[in-house]
């Protein structure tokens, strides 16, 4: 095992820091532990640690430094408690420093937590190399790795250029500026490793992706290739996570890489069109009799395609996506109005509750998959054509009233949902199609009423209140009054049990008896200002 010489600051004093590295029968691979490099950074103030009760004499230091001096002189000087003013005196000609020939000057110095604490550290066998690479980091690191050039030739292009023919001869090469110095000797390191992927496997994402990016800079093929092996065989854990190797990966596709491998988890490039693969989900869900599971995944559904709807799409997509969903619609409907012309036969009357249990489960499952249905649409902003499509089922609403309300009150849900999106402007149906919605079925969702109160977790009073009066007063001012007294006879007779439309039938009331008597005594005053002026 080789060592890290790394000096450090303490309390006025240089001290190496020894960290084993493994060093290969070639003489050289490190791949340095991140805290290595990160604990040099955090180096704690000398201020805060606790003094010494008593100091070691002078006599006993000097003993110990002046033999010391005299055989090791420092070739340049330096100052106290620091490796070198600049990173660079760690260059291919100046050997390392170590405790021993560092001097301590009795002249005024600046305070330590005033200065850079710049970090020298050594890699490799000095012995058994032949050149030197000086990595110069941003962040004070003067990082020195002994190397040997034929690695550097064979798997770097970028070391190939540096050491071409002209300079062949160089014993140092020095690189400035290095943005990841931990990454730079790890994709160093790995030039002297034999199974790359077996040292990646150890390793997290985002490290694999650091040293990826290097191993573009220096041209490392072969370590590019098992970077990209590890990354498409690893988990990646988040969306965040996914993003960042998407965009490593994309920057590689212009390098004659074989990106492709790891960019199909998120694109395939034969696939069945959108419409089919929905329809085919719609359908999974729609049918399912288990009921927690299908509850589960119309929710997870519902929170995807909320989600898709905030993306902007191409009108062909957004087109496909509805016509899939009323695909789904009218057939739920139509087996709707089935299920109800059996529950209203003779005979269904005279069967056992255990007999009409299907098809009153079947009931609530079509009415449920319905108002998902409804909700998917409404999100979309597509749900016109669904409030005309159920505005004219004048049968099913007749047939309505000759169902228990413990099974159809479900249905009188997705006339709630409707009104509450048209109070929200989240569809924009004709009048005529508001008209002949309120016509049909708003008294079978006064009847229901109660029973929606404490029967659907969902429904909140107020909100439906107010989406079905917003409904009324976009009709003109006749039809408003027509609907709005037929509301009050059964308000006056079923009190909380009828929806509370009294804000409506304010602004209806000061639209007809108020609003006139305004708008002709402005009009007489308007008048009058007129002829004076004239005079």
């Amino acid at each position: 095992m080789a060592e890290i010489k790394l000096p450090r600051v303490e309390q006025g004093q240089t001290k190496i820091r020894n960290v084993p590295i493994a060093v290969t029968p070639e003489g050289f691979w490190c791949c340095p532990s991140p805290v290595v490099f990160q604990k040099t950074l955090k180096a704690q103030n000398p201020l805060n640690k606790p003094k010494s009760s008593s100091p070691p004499p002078k006599t006993t230091i000097q003993k110990k430094q002046n033999p010391l001096v005299e055989k090791k002189p420092t070739p340049t000087p330096l100052r106290p408690g620091f490796a070198s003013d600049d990173p660079r005196s760690f260059g291919c000609d100046t050997p390392s420093v170590s405790a021993a020939n560092a001097v301590p000057e009795r002249t005024s110095r600046p305070k330590l937590e005033n200065m850079p604490r710049k970090v020298a550290i050594e890699f490799g066998e000095p012995g058994t190399s032949n050149i030197k690479v000086v990595l110069l980091g941003k962040q004070g690191f003067c990082v020195k790795l002994s190397v040997h050039k034929n690695v550097l030739l064979e798997n770097s292009s970028f070391f190939a250029n540096k050491l071409s023919e002209e300079q062949f001869g160089l014993s140092c090469l020095e690189i400035d500026d290095c943005e990841d110095v931990e990454s730079y000797v790890e994709t160093v390191g790995l030039m002297y490793c034999k199974d790359m992927k077996q040292r990646l496997m150890k390793q997290s994402v985002s490290r694999v992706l650091r040293v990826l990016k290097v191993a573009e800079l220096l041209g490392f093929s072969l370590c590019i290739k098992s970077c990209l092996e590890y990354l498409e065989a690893v988990p990646w854990v988040g969306e965040e996570e996914e993003e960042k190797v998407v965009s490593s990966v994309l920057r590689l596709q212009g390098e004659g890489v074989g990106v492709s491998p790891v960019l199909k988890r998120i694109s395939s490039d034969v696939s069945n069109p959108p419409s089919d693969t929905l329809s085919h989900i719609m359908e999974l869900v729609l049918k399912s009799n288990e009921e927690r599971g299908r509850r589960e995944m119309k929710s997870v559904v519902l929170k995807l395609l909320r989600e898709n709807n905030s993306v902007p799409n191409n009108a062909g997509s957004a087109d496909i996506c509805s016509e899939t969903i009323y695909t789904s619609c009218r057939s739920c409907l139509n087996s709707l109005v089935a299920l109800f012309r059996q529950a209203n036969e003779p005979e269904f009357a005279d069967k056992s509750v255990h007999n009409k249990e299907p098809v009153v489960k079947q009931i609530v499952l079509e009415a449920d998959n319905l108002s998902w249905l409804l909700e998917i649409l409404a999100i979309r902003q597509a749900a016109d054509e669904f409030a005309l499509m159920w505005a004219s089922q004048q049968e099913l609403a007749a047939l309505h009233s000759k169902i228990p309300v413990v099974t159809r009150y479900r249905i009188s849900c997705i006339t709630a949902r409707l009104f509450v999106g048209i109070g929200r402007g989240e569809l924009l149906p004709s009048k005529d199609t508001r008209q002949m919605l309120l016509q049909t079925w708003l008294q079978p969702l006064i009847d229901d009423y109660s029973w929606l109160q404490h029967g659907c977790r969902s429904f909140d009073r107020k909100v439906v209140e107010e989406g079905i009066g917003r409904t009324i007063l976009t009709l003109p001012l006749e039809e408003q009054q027509s609907i709005l007294l037929a509301w009050l006879g059964s308000f006056l007779k079923a009190g909380d049990n009828c929806p509370n439309l009294q804000r409506a039938f304010e602004v209806w009331w000061r639209r007809t008896f108020i609003r006139p008597y305004v708008d002709a005594q402005g009009n007489l005053v308007q008048s009058d200002s007129s002829m004076t002026s004239k005079e």
